[in-house]
């Protein structure tokens, strides 16, 4: 099967969730036999073209777009000019669109796959000919939108609901478009149902679950602290800024209160406002691994979330416990005390944390239990082929 895949980013180097899903799911189908030419555009402020080129050759032919990040003001005026939402019309990249263009004129594609929502307006030109489009929603981005706005007051806030009414109505008429959508939850699936209405199609909607590769155990020296608390953030995402923000002025103190010789580690963020105690500031490590560490504990404190969380498959790859809220470990079907110990308030991430400090066996237990859930349900070779059917199925459909 040739797939043509259009992305937002390229999944070099695999510095977030996103590009790690993308990249595993690229190497599946390369792995399977399947032929795959990844359109996506590369931000050379950032990153270098032929670096992240030669990084890709091995799971795709990769047709990179140099492309600096859109600005605010000129997403916003193009979301104006256009209609589109605000996320979609950040994401439109014309000359991605351009290069799908040539792609489709070379011909050969039995379907073109769109990573995530916002590649959609890039795969306009398979839409005209006829080709049928594949949409995978790692998340529903209409309700991370309006979680959002709940969580932002003022004139902020009501913009920001707009916005989220704007998205759903515009993600609801994207799952009734393409041929068939993809989703990492059977949670997302059934939002995404609901937003396109009950009379689009049964069947276009399928769950695929997110692949994650075995990994090598955490190596390397241990990360300072008594115990060493591991949070991963990043910057320009209010999901991610504000569950920093919280764990640092709710959760981080009541940790401290009951382990003072605790330190937490806090990767690719930069909070507003001088640090508590017991902090340390790291940048977004290039690869992953430098965050997973012997004896430390990964912390998931996100409020607002959809999708899956790639950074707890890693943990559980890696042999790292994890402490997770439960809007961090939806659609992953774990069980508190089995897989992941949950936390759904301050205090519970403290009492969490103390478990695992003083209590002999539970890391161990929780380690064990999280790598036989990705082996079982997120094997890579089993997921391509559950993604490679959902393929299939699309174009029986479309035939």
């Amino acid at each position: 099967m040739n797939v043509l895949v259009v992305a937002t980013k390229a999944p070099w180097p695999p510095i977030d969730g996103g590009r790690l899903l993308l990249r595993t799911m690229l190497e599946g189908l390369t792995s399977a036999g399947h032929r795959a030419v990844l359109v996506a555009p590369v931000d050379p402020m950032r990153f270098d073209l032929a670096e992240v080129a030669e990084a890709l050759a091995d799971c795709c032919v990769p047709r990179l777009i140099p492309a600096p990040a859109t600005s605010p003001a000129m997403a916003l005026l193009r979301a104006i000019r256009t209609g589109a939402p605000l996320s979609i019309s950040r994401h439109a990249v014309p000359a991605v669109r351009r290069e799908v263009e040539r792609c489709l004129r070379e011909g050969g594609f039995d379907l073109l796959h769109a990573e995530q929502l916002q590649a959609l307006p890039q795969a306009e030109p398979a839409f005209a000919a006829g080709l049928p489009v594949v949409l995978r929603a790692q998340n529903v981005e209409s309700d991370l939108w309006r979680e959002t706005a709940r969580r932002t007051r003022g004139t902020r806030g009501l913009l920001l609901g707009i916005e989220a009414r704007r998205l759903a109505r515009w993600e609801g008429e994207a799952v009734r478009r393409a041929a068939a959508t993809l989703t990492l939850t059977a949670e997302d699936a059934a939002r995404l149902q609901a937003l396109a209405g009950s009379s689009s199609s049964g069947g276009k909607i399928s769950v695929v679950r997110a692949p994650f590769p075995d990994l090598p155990a955490a190596a390397g020296e241990s990360l300072a602290g008594d115990p060493a608390v591991v949070v991963l953030g990043s910057q320009g995402w209010f999901p991610n800024e504000d569950a920093v923000a919280w764990f640092l002025s709710e959760v981080w103190p009541a940790a401290l209160a009951v382990l003072p010789g605790a330190v937490l580690h806090l990767f690719g963020a930069a909070p507003v406002g001088p640090l508590p105690k017991g902090v340390d500031l790291h940048p977004a490590p290039r690869d992953s691994a430098e965050a997973f560490r012997p004896g430390s504990v990964l912390a998931v404190p996100l409020r607002i979330a959809s999708g899956v969380r790639m950074k707890v498959l890693e943990a559980w790859a890696r042999g790292v416990p994890v402490v997770a809220t439960p809007a961090a470990l939806a659609g992953l079907e774990v069980e508190d005390g089995r897989e992941v110990l949950v936390a759904g308030d301050a205090a519970a991430f403290a009492n969490a944390l103390v478990r695992l400090h003083r209590e002999q066996g539970l890391a161990g237990r929780l380690v064990a239990a999280g790598r036989q859930a990705r082996r079982e349900r997120h094997d890579p070779a089993r997921i391509t082929a559950d993604l490679i059917a959902a393929y299939e199925r699309a174009l029986t459909s479309r035939r």
